[in-house]
């Protein structure tokens, strides 16, 4: 059982930065794929951003890619999402989620949601223009 707690959330301005936390109870969270995921108002839950178990593999949506960076640090059970150049539709609540304990997904696997077992509870990000 792993529970997730994200943290950072807040309001920004459009060009601003934020940086998300998510940290893991559990012993094993060094084993686990872990993603970020956005939701707005209205809309579905999308991907935002995963890295696998190992940290070796990172991947983003494009609408984030080259502005937001995943990273982890396994000996302090959290995961982070540097989120910068923020835009007005970088709005919504962010969802951390942990699947597939030791396995290794596929590139597509990250991506879905029904990959991860586990989600925190979110937090809400709001970026003003």
């Amino acid at each position: 059982q792993v529970q997730l707690v994200e943290s950072g959330g807040g309001l920004a301005q459009a060009g601003g930065s934020l940086r998300l936390s998510c940290a893991a109870s559990g012993r094993t969270f060094s084993r686990y794929n872990m993603g970020w995921f956005r939701q707005a108002p209205g809309r579905e839950r999308e991907f935002v951003a995963a890295i696998s178990w190992s940290g070796g593999s990172t991947y983003y949506a494009d609408s984030v890619k080259g502005r937001f960076t995943i990273s982890r640090d396994n000996a302090k059970n959290t995961v982070f999402l540097q989120m910068n150049s923020l835009k007005p539709e970088d709005t919504a609540v962010y969802y951390c989620s942990a699947g597939g304990r030791s396995v290794a997904y596929s590139g597509s696997d990250y991506m879905r949601p029904r990959s991860y077992d586990y989600w925190g509870q979110g937090t809400q990000v709001t970026v003003s223009s």
